[in-house]
């Protein structure tokens, strides 16, 4: 069943009109009257939909009662990623989203190779955006994570803190590990925090200490920035029963 974002839709609409790109994408999939469609909010429900008219600029709808997304995560998951050089963090959303993440944050750490200015970082958050959007549709999702950049370690540090569970990746860590994290206690809400190429500093793991995110070590192998944050995801959606 075809499925669009569109994002004026109430609970009482009654009737919608595809336009645009999603009319576009309608005209490709040749839907015709009486078909079944779905529409997503991009916040965690779907509309049930049958086509009425379809013409060559739009589609009109009738729009059933909303209905929350089977396709979303038990846990509510934000990955936290410090800017990485080239197209690192583009691929990490992307999969991410795939994954199920609810949310994706940037921010800078010491040993931040690249630090986006103001000015480049809104273009920057703009295709970050879309790319959550794109990957969302590709893979049914509900709900289209949000994309937010940070100008501090430490702020990223005090918004981590606040979800159930915190979980800081650290190469130095060697005992913790991320088995044990994710076996103590249950939560609905968990933030994972991974650095940039070169890592976190000491300095940096023992201030994450102190605002309370557990440090996890994630075994006796080097990660690439890109890689740890899609691994750790992937192990807590695995302990939430998403697999």
């Amino acid at each position: 069943m075809a499925r669009f974002f569109v994002f004026d839709l109430t609970p009482d609409s009654g009737s919608y009109t595809l336009t645009g790109q999603n009319a576009a994408h309608a005209q490709v999939l040749r839907l015709k009257a009486g078909e079944r469609v779905t529409l997503c909010d991009g916040k965690g429900l779907d509309y049930p939909a049958s086509v009425m008219e379809a013409s060559r600029s739009e589609i009109l709808l009738s729009v059933d009662a909303p209905v929350p997304s089977t396709a979303e995560a038990r846990v509510a998951v934000t990955v936290y990623m410090a800017y990485a050089k080239s197209d690192k963090l583009e691929h990490v959303i992307q999969k991410a989203t795939e994954l199920g993440a609810a949310e994706l944050v940037a921010f800078p750490t010491a040993r931040c190779v690249s630090r986006p200015d103001s000015k480049g970082l809104e273009k920057k958050l703009e295709r970050w955006q879309k790319i959550a959007q794109s990957a969302a549709e590709q893979s049914r999702r509900g709900l289209i994570p949000q994309i937010t950049a940070l100008s501090s370690y430490s702020e990223a540090l005090k918004r981590a803190a606040q979800a159930e569970k915190a979980i800081f990746l650290y190469e130095n860590e060697r005992s913790r590990t991320l088995r044990q994290s994710l076996e103590n206690g249950s939560f609905h809400t968990l933030s994972l925090m991974t650095g940039p190429e070169g890592g976190f500093e000491p300095a940096e793991a023992e201030q994450a200490a102190q605002h309370g995110l557990e440090i996890c070590t994630l075994g006796p192998r080097i990660l690439r920035c890109e890689t740890a944050p899609l691994c750790v995801l992937s192990a807590v959606m695995y302990a939430a029963g998403e697999y």
